[in-house]
Parts: C-alpha cells; sequence; structure tokens
C-alpha cells in the first residue's frame, strides 16, 4: 500500500499497481494537449515580432520620408526672404483676401505664397477655410499645400507653384493662345477636380467659386482648381448650406431651388377646414445665399462656355435680355460657328463639320449643367463621362 516501488512491475510478473495505467493515460492526454498549445503559443509569438519588427521599419521608413511631403512649418522671415521682402515684382495675382507672391527658398525651390491681409473682414476665416479643406483634399487637378505660417499678426500659406499662371491669362490676355484640345484638356482637369470634391469625398466640398482666375496651370498645361477660401465643407448627410459669403458675379447660380418648400395655410369658412398648400419658394445661390453641389455645376457650365468663346459671362455684349448661357443656347446645333472662339476654328481645314459637331456637344453640356433649375443640371461624375467621349472623338478627327 502506497509502496509503488514493489508493485507493477513487469519483470516480477505481478499484476500491475491499481490506478497505475490510469495515471499513465492521464499522463499522455497532457501531454497531447501541451504539446500543440506551446507549439502555437511559440508560433504566435513568433508571428507577432515579425510584425512588431516590420511596423517598426515602416513607421521608420514613414518618418524618413515626411521632410519630403510635410516639412516643418515656415517662418515669417524665411517667406521675407523668398519674396525679396514681399516685393512687386514677385506678384502673381491679388484675390479678396490678400495676394499671392512667387517666393523661391534657398535650395531653390519654387512656391506659391498666399498672404492673407487679416485687416481685411473675412481673411481670418478664409484662411481657416482653406486650412481645414486643403488639409486632406489629395487630387492630381487639386492645388497642393506645402507649409503654411500662422502667428497672431500674420497668416500664409505656401502652395506649389503653377509656372504657366491661370486660364484668365491664357483666355484673356495678348499673346496666349489654348488650342481646342487643351481647353478640352484643362477643362476636363477641372471637371475630374469638381467630381472629386462632390463624390470622392466625403462629406462632400463645394468650391463656391469656380472662375478662370482659379485654376491654375503647371509646366504640363494640366489644370488645377484652386483658391478655397469661401468653399463650403459639408456635414453628414448634409445637401445645402447656407453662406452670405457671395462669390464672382456671372459665375454665381441665379436660379431657382425646390430645397425649401413654404407651407402657406388657407382657413374656408364654409367647410370650416384648414387647407395647407405647398408652394415651392424659388431661391438658390445667387438670390437667398443657398449653396449646394449643383451650384458648382453651374459654375462650371459658365466656365466652359467662356473657355470655348472667349466671352465673360460679364461682357458688356449681354443684357438684361440676353446672357452667355441664351448666345449659346441659341445657336446650337447649326450656328455653333458664330460663337465659338474663332481662333479655334479655319474655313479650310479638313474635318471643320466633324470639328464643329464635337464643339457643339461641348456647349450643349455647358448648357445642360447652367440650366436655372438646379434638378436640371446633370452631376459632375456624368460631365467627366462626357467630357471623356468627347474628346476620344476630337482627338481622332484632329
Amino acid at each position: 500500500m502506497s509502496n509503488d516501488a514493489i508493485c507493477g512491475k513487469p519483470q516480477f510478473h505481478v499484476p500491475p499497481c491499481p490506478g497505475s495505467s490510469h495515471r499513465s493515460s492521464e499522463r499522455k492526454v497532457l501531454l497531447a494537449v501541451l504539446i500543440p498549445i506551446t507549439a502555437s503559443a511559440a508560433i504566435t509569438l513568433v508571428v507577432i515580432l515579425l510584425l512588431l519588427r516590420y511596423r517598426k521599419r515602416q513607421v521608420q521608413a514613414q518618418a524618413d520620408s515626411l521632410p519630403d511631403i510635410m516639412p516643418e512649418r515656415i517662418s515669417y522671415y524665411q517667406l521675407q526672404r523668398a519674396t525679396d521682402d514681399f516685393s512687386n515684382s514677385n506678384l502673381l495675382g491679388q484675390g479678396s483676401f490678400g495676394s499671392v507672391f512667387k517666393g523661391s527658398f534657398t535650395d531653390g525651390t519654387l512656391v506659391a505664397i498666399k498672404i492673407f491681409q487679416l485687416q481685411l473682414e473675412g481673411a481670418f476665416k478664409s484662411f481657416e477655410t482653406e486650412c481645414a479643406v486643403l488639409r486632406n483634399l489629395r487630387h492630381r487637378n487639386l492645388t497642393k499645400v506645402i507649409s503654411s505660417c500662422s502667428n497672431l499678426d500674420f497668416k500664409a500659406l505656401v502652395l506649389e507653384y503653377m509656372p504657366n499662371g491661370s486660364l484668365e491669362k491664357w483666355m484673356h490676355s495678348n499673346g496666349h493662345f489654348l488650342d481646342i484640345v487643351q481647353r478640352l484638356n484643362i477643362m476636363t482637369d477641372v471637371a475630374c477636380a469638381v467630381e472629386y470634391l462632390h463624390h470622392g469625398y466625403s462629406p462632400p466640398v463645394v468650391h463656391c467659386d469656380l472662375k478662370p482666375s482659379n485654376i491654375l496651370l503647371d509646366q504640363d498645361m494640366v489644370g488645377h482648381v484652386s483658391d478655397f477660401g469661401i468653399a463650403k465643407l459639408f456635414g453628414e448627410e448634409e445637401t445645402v448650406r447656407h453662406t452670405t459669403t457671395l462669390a464672382t458675379l456671372g459665375y454665381i447660380a441665379p436660379g431657382e431651388s425646390t430645397d425649401f418648400v413654404v407651407l402657406s395655410i388657407q382657413y374656408s369658412p364654409e367647410s370650416k377646414w384648414l387647407t395647407i398648400l405647398n408652394d415651392v419658394m424659388f431661391a438658390e445661390y445667387g438670390a437667398e445665399g443657398i449653396v449646394s453641389t449643383s451650384c458648382d455645376v453651374y459654375s462650371y457650365g459658365i466656365l466652359l462656355m467662356e473657355t470655348f468663346t472667349r466671352r465673360r459671362p460679364t461682357d458688356e455684349m449681354f443684357s438684361e435680355d440676353s446672357s452667355l448661357r441664351s448666345w449659346i443656347a441659341n445657336s446650337i446645333p447649326h450656328a455653333i460657328d458664330q460663337v465659338v472662339d474663332a481662333n479655334l476654328i479655319s474655313p479650310v481645314e479638313k474635318n471643320l463639320s466633324r470639328k464643329l459637331n464635337c464643339i457643339s456637344s461641348i456647349m450643349e453640356m455647358a448648357v445642360n449643367c447652367s440650366a436655372e433649375s438646379p434638378g436640371n443640371r446633370p452631376n459632375m461624375k456624368d460631365v467627366v463621362a462626357s467630357l471623356q467621349k468627347i474628346k476620344v472623338q476630337l482627338l481622332a478627327y484632329s
């Protein structure tokens, strides 16, 4: 009893000790369980260590590349030196809330420096809006923010420099010319940028001020949408917003919107019933400061017309009874040669009729984009698709 040394020995040819086979089977079961668990734990530990090592290398690689993507904030004195003390010889343009200067850093990097005149009403808000919008937007057809400079008395954004200036310069300055393919390429670039703002980024962004001076061209004549100073960043499930800051005359959507309904109540003495009538109140950006993505579509339509006719929407040839849109609409499709920029076509060139058909399709798209009722305007996804089809046809005829 309790003396395992004298029982169960096979060489003595005696019966096994009571319970010894049970303990042996327990050991086998325990080993069968412990070995897989230990092996699994070891494998898991090795995998975790490898992942942590890979993650550390990845983070280090990202850290090494950060100076190229987001350099540290630039000081006022660096900007002052880069612009030769903000010399007028480096002035690229002026806007509602400040000026843009060409700057050159000590390493030879060229930039555009947007200085906000804080004494102007709305300038500080414009700076904050641009920072909020451009902080997260990434698209090849949007201007890129390189860095910023901000203190109590000075606000500036350092932007990618566009050596070919603005579409405004190429459309309305002497000595500059864009052929039909270049104009279509640039307007397709702009459409892609606006499509991204409306449909490729959540929540949607409404630019609110699409016009030639806000379309910048890089060294390859690729179009970039710039100046988000009065842009509107929508909230979740928000489709319209109200603004007190109106954009440039001629590009503002003036039309009708059914986004708001006025409920009028009528009382009938005879029936003693109250009748509720749904009366549509027509109001949009130009009339009541109501902003939606369709406002950008309208502005894009006007911009598209101006690009191919070289006529501003505020041209003196247009009066209260006529407009750039009505002038174009009345010319489609048989008199399109009377409104298109004369520099784009020649009576003796081959495939003239096919070329005019392409221009007519572009102008028809522009007229649809600038429809008075927002509900009749296409969205920017459809605009991009249509322009790309027209581009294929135009290249085949050129």
